[in-house]
């Protein structure tokens, strides 16, 4: 067997391109707008509003061709394998037409063997327009319900690519992944499907596509283990058992040992990994077990992290992943708006023990059942289950994103008038798949959901739920009256980084307005959201700060407060990692991919151990594997470091518990709420909490000496403080935007001592370094 990718000489056309532009270059993999931006024919998509601009991009039918030299190989048949055409395709070789397409989501086979010529051959793909395409559809078969107006739910293609509430509009088209030649004789693998199980057990599921009717040998080896088979039909399935494996764990758990696998038929054959591990759903508690070990999810939602997705590297995966462990996550859920991620995304996640919930591709809207639709689902979801099936990391799958509480609470029933909605798919079809192509691997038809179709899919009391009356109407606070069973989607909007926005806007001097926002009433409900917990800002430097702070202390508190709830409450999934560009929203790492202070902020609530006050107690946390002993000790003070009184506690929390301590009298109430704080101490870690919300507090203003000296790889900043210095932060990307720093948002007590490492190439201003704007708290002076 030979493979020949198909990546050069490409081109791209349309009849809307100037008349003196017959033709550009293109890039395969890629899409029309990266090559046009690539070719100076438009502006970046994502600075100031040039999404506006480029929406014809999306109307528009678009040609790739390419010219191939071939010469008869001395196999039997050539197939043309397009492993990801975006989306509505018409594929022709030297002029015959090999077939038309309609899925992002899946890949295409054409037996090409007869059309091709010695010499010179020409392949060209057309792009017909999503919208025509989607429109068509849904005039045929009525409106259905959706949060937006565009037609995502009608064609099968990422709909995120049609807008969101933090993403453009900028509907691609394109060869998104690789295209090529693979020729054959005889027999070839054309599915291998490997189920591996805790007790060292590897079913390997095998299909076969052959040209003749001769006995074919079959076989695999796994850690010194072989089988073979005598294959006289088109599929079979080999069993073969490994002693005493390794089992793959989530990271904070265990190891992540995987084992080759290698399956042959003749001269094809088919190497990949896999990991012994067991995932079971305890389904009214929504609690993942692992291995037979109940994990508490700390988790966060994953999003296409670009817009044009075939720019996504596996060492930009690998940059984005490490962000998610630093911050102590242990599980990314796939939402149901983008993409099943690239083959690189779960064998990172498999490396890194970083489990996946995998939503299909539908959210927030009611989906079409109708052919061509149900035919399309099947094919999307059986290649998809089939190619992820091997990846220990993927620990659920789950039917969709909110369609099933958009039908029981959005008011969809009236206005769909009897029409499919999709619950064929999430009731039926999707559970039918996986039970036959991953059988061990659980399936939940939705989220939010309750775990039966007539209960009301978001409520607290069993399965997963959504919350977003916080961001939307109520404050933060508000994540206190909750005490849920599993937090699948919950979060709080904050700016990007300074560099980004400032990258991203070409305003003189930048705004509030300066950023993109997405959210309907989103900047009116940034300033809501500060509520008495923060002043309100009178500068866009302000603004900035404040904002980011408050996200992060939103998100932090609900964190907390779901953590405290162990084990009642097993996980909690962030809205949001990652953006796809440069954006306001929820995500704790934004567009640039530039840390926010949301993200030093969820470091610390996912921390393995946690302090967190909670309902006038202290939770301690411990997320461990062995218990957390010591004396907690309790202090009351003044602003000015005075103690007031002190408490001493001898501790003991079992391994992966929550321990509640009351608070003593002498610390729990205070004599003057805006004078005095509390300090919690136990072992390595410690929280700091207040009477009452900062503009209730009579802070002093901040008071304290910062250097700035020279370090490997940067810079040290040390700041000493005189006072409280509430909430430190720097921000040394408005010097250098490559720059980062390794902590944010410290609260110093007076004559404590903080420092930072600043990361940078560039030579840096030490008193800017150290200054308004860069080095930022709450109660810092006031600047005239």
């Amino acid at each position: 067997m030979t493979y020949r990718p198909l990546h050069d000489g490409w081109t791209l056309s349309s009849q809307d391109l100037a008349p003196d532009v017959k033709e550009v270059p293109a890039t395969v993999p890629g899409c029309v707008h990266t090559d046009l931006l690539a070719a100076g024919l438009i502006d970046d998509p994502y600075l100031d509003d040039n999404e506006h601009r480029l929406a014809w991009i999306g109307r528009t039918e678009w040609t790739y061709r390419t010219a191939f030299t071939w010469s008869p190989d001395g196999h039997e048949r050539t197939d043309l394998i397009c492993r990801g055409l975006d989306t509505v395709a018409t594929i022709t070789l030297n002029g015959v037409r090999l077939g038309g397409t309609a899925n992002q989501h899946r890949s295409y086979r054409f037996p090409v063997r007869h059309l091709l010529r010695a010499g010179e051959n020409t392949l060209e793909i057309r792009f017909s327009s999503a919208y025509d395409y989607a429109e068509e559809r849904r005039a045929a078969l009525g409106e259905r319900p959706s949060p937006y107006t565009e037609p995502f739910p009608f064609i099968r293609k990422m709909a995120c690519n049609f807008g969101w509430d933090w993403g453009p509009t900028l509907v691609t088209a394109g060869i998104w992944r690789p295209i090529g030649l693979e020729s054959w004789s005889g027999a070839r693998l054309a599915e291998v499907r490997p189920l591996a199980y805790a007790d060292g057990t590897v079913d390997v599921h095998v299909r076969v596509e052959r040209s003749t009717e001769e006995p074919l040998t079959l076989s695999a080896g796994i850690a010194g283990v072989t089988a073979e088979q005598r294959l006289d039909g088109r599929s079979a399935v080999l069993s073969l058992k490994v002693p005493d494996p390794e089992l793959w764990w989530p990271r904070g758990y265990g190891d992540q040992p995987r084992y080759d696998l290698a399956v042959r038929l003749g001269g094809d054959e088919w190497r990949g990994k896999v990991g012994f591990r067991s995932v079971e759903l305890e389904r009214e508690a929504f609690t993942l077990k692992v291995n037979g070990v109940r994990i508490f999810v700390r988790g966060v939602n994953w999003i296409p992290d670009d817009c044009f997705p075939a720019r996504v590297t596996r060492e930009r995966l690998a940059e984005r992943f490490g962000q998610a462990t630093a911050a102590g996550v242990n599980l990314l859920r796939v939402w149901g708006g983008g993409l099943y991620e690239s083959d690189d995304f779960y064998d990172l996640a498999d490396e890194l023990g970083l489990m996946v919930w995998q939503d299909f591709p539908f959210a927030c809207a009611a989906y079409p059942e109708e052919e061509p639709f149900r035919s399309e689902v099947a094919a999307e979801a059986r290649e998809n289950v089939t190619r992820l099936a091997p990846h220990p990391s993927l620990v659920l799958w789950c039917g969709n994103n909110e369609n099933l509480e958009g039908h029981a609470d959005w008011h969809w029933q009236d206005r769909l008038e009897g029409r499919s909605w999709g619950a064929g798919f999430y009731y039926d079809l999707l559970p039918a798949i996986v039970a036959e192509l991953d059988p061990a691997r659980p399936y939940w038809p939705g989220s939010p959901y309750s775990g039966a179709p007539g209960l009301p899919p978001n409520d607290p009391a069993r399965g997963t739920i959504h919350i977003w009356d916080v961001w939307n109407r109520e404050d933060y606070t508000r994540y206190a009256a909750y005490r849920p069973r599993f937090v699948a989607e919950f979060g709080f909007q904050g700016p990007p980084a300074y560099a980004t926005l400032r990258r991203a806007s070409s305003d003189e001097p930048l705004t509030s307005d300066s950023s993109h926002q997405k959210a309907v009433d989103g900047q009116a409900k940034l300033l809501r959201g500060l509520g008495e917990h923060l002043p309100r800002p009178e500068t866009f430097d302000d603004w900035h700060y404040l904002t980011q702070l408050n996200q992060a202390r939103a998100v932090a508190f609900g964190v907390e407060r779901f953590r405290s709830l162990m084990p009642w409450t097993m996980g909690t999934i962030v809205w949001q990692l990652n953006d796809c560009w440069p954006v306001t929203s929820w995500s704790a790492v934004d567009g640039d991919g530039r840390r926010k202070p949301l993200w030093y902020a969820l470091r610390r609530a996912y921390a393995d151990r946690l302090l967190t006050v909670q309902d006038g107690e202290l939770a301690l946390v411990n997320d461990t594997a062995v218990p957390w002993t010591g004396e907690l000790r309790l202090v009351r003070q003044s602003l000015a470091g005075e103690p007031l009184a002190k408490e001493v506690v001898a501790v003991h929390v079992a391994a992966r518990s929550v321990t509640r301590v009351a608070l003593p009298k002498s610390v729990a109430e205070p004599d003057d709420p805006a004078r005095e704080l509390l300090a919690a101490r136990l072992g390595a870690s410690r929280t700091v909490g207040f009477y009452a919300e900062d503009t209730a507090v009579a802070f002093p203003e901040a008071d304290y000496e910062a250097h700035a000296e020279r370090s490997a790889g940067g810079y040290r900043v040390t700041v000493t403080a005189t006072t409280v210095v509430r909430e430190l932060a720097l921000f040394p990307d408005r010097l250098d935007p490559d720059a980062s720093v390794d902590d944010q948002l410290v609260t110093l007590l007076p004559g404590e001592r903080a420092a930072f490492h600043v990361t940078t190439a560039r030579e840096l201003d030490a008193a800017a370094l150290t200054g308004f704007p860069v080095l930022r708290c709450v109660n810092e002076a006031v600047r005239s």
